[in-house]
């Protein structure tokens, strides 16, 4: 097939078109080289260099394209709120004129990089209660070390589970709200032109060619950086905080399982995760261990819009795409742990 991949210059990207080619697809890269993920040219295949806001390089790159995966996004919390309205920019009206280029083009298959951020906190359950939606952890809980979240109801602590793709949506930074809002162009389009939309929402996404020392990369590469210069990590709340990292090749075989799945008209989200969660404070651990650097050290202090846990439930896409992710967390931090990172 011909596949448009946007983004893919990028972290994720560079490993998607990587398994896609392998995979015998014929693959165009649009790209627009942002600063904040690129601070030197990539290296590989040809690249059309293009904002997808560029409605004419879309409708250029479009032509005689069979399915789109669309990769191209600013990513993490970023610096502060003066950073929002580049957020909505290029992740929200990219993607609006991506899915207008595409309607025109009569291109009706999308494979779309969304992300855990948007369900904001995970799924829990109150011993008395049931399942829960959290209260609020207030700044206040946070400054006093209560990290775990609370019932409303009765305020004891919530037990966390597995959170699966029919959760609501509630996005708590900036990010995350464009990257709900994606999916939700994404699915309005797939409702107007008769398009089939597989949303990929990517868990903690680790690996070769991670971004480094930047506050937009990820918390393994934040973590890998200061090990790097031999600095020990520097773990907030209490490294309690339960996620689910998953390895770039691990996301990039489910990009390629999504391609190649036959696309059903509508919109369908997909946890892309290892089934395997662990705490940020193993992680930090594991990671020190594999490069021999110090000891992770937890500081307790916090971010407004993070989240206590999220851990995902990986049925659907085992079920529906194939996909089991096959890289565990140990073998993929002793990759990890002396993997060339993005400058």
């Amino acid at each position: 097939m011909r596949i448009l991949v946007t983004g893919g210059a990028g972290f994720i990207g560079t490993h998607v078109v990587a398994a896609l080619r392998a995979a015998g697809h014929d693959v165009t890269v649009l790209d627009l080289l942002h600063p904040k993920a690129h601070r030197t040219a990539p290296e590989g295949g040809p690249l059309l260099r293009a904002d997808v806001r560029d409605a004419a390089a879309v409708a250029g790159a479009l032509a005689g394209v069979d399915v789109v995966v669309h990769q191209a996004a600013l990513v993490g919390m970023g610096v502060d709120l003066a950073d929002l309205p580049e957020y909505a920019g290029c992740n929200d009206l990219g993607t609006a004129v991506l899915l207008a280029g595409m309607a025109r083009a009569g291109v009706l298959r999308l494979v779309l990089a969304s992300s855990m951020v948007v369900y904001g906190e995970g799924a829990y359950a109150c011993p008395r209660h049931g399942a829960t939606e959290p209260a609020e952890r207030t700044p206040a809980d946070l400054a006093a070390g209560r990290f775990e979240a609370r019932c409303p109801a009765c305020g004891a602590a919530l037990e966390p589970g597995e959170v699966d793709e029919d959760a609501a949506l509630r996005p708590r930074s900036v990010y995350a709200a464009t990257k709900t809002a994606q999916e939700h162009l994404a699915a309005a389009w797939a409702a107007g032109a008769g398009g089939a939309v597989a949303a990929l929402r990517y868990h903690n996404v680790y690996g070769p060619g991670m971004p480094r020392d930047t506050p937009y990369s990820g918390v393994a590469a934040i973590f890998r950086s200061a090990l790097q210069a031999g600095r020990a990590p520097r773990v907030f709340e209490d490294g309690g905080q339960r996620r689910d990292f998953v390895h770039v090749t691990d996301v990039a075989a489910a990009n390629l399982a999504a391609v190649d799945a036959t696309g059903r008209a509508g919109f369908r989200a997909y946890n892309i995760a290892s089934g395997r969660p662990t705490t940020v404070g193993d992680l930090a651990a594991g990671l020190a261990a594999a490069t021999g650097g110090p000891e992770p050290v937890v500081t307790g202090e916090f971010r407004a819009g993070d989240v206590r846990h999220v851990v995902a439930s990986a049925a659907r896409a085992r079920r529906e795409l194939g996909f089991t992710a096959a890289i565990g967390l140990a073998e993929g931090l002793r990759e990890f742990a002396t993997a060339a990172l993005r400058a």
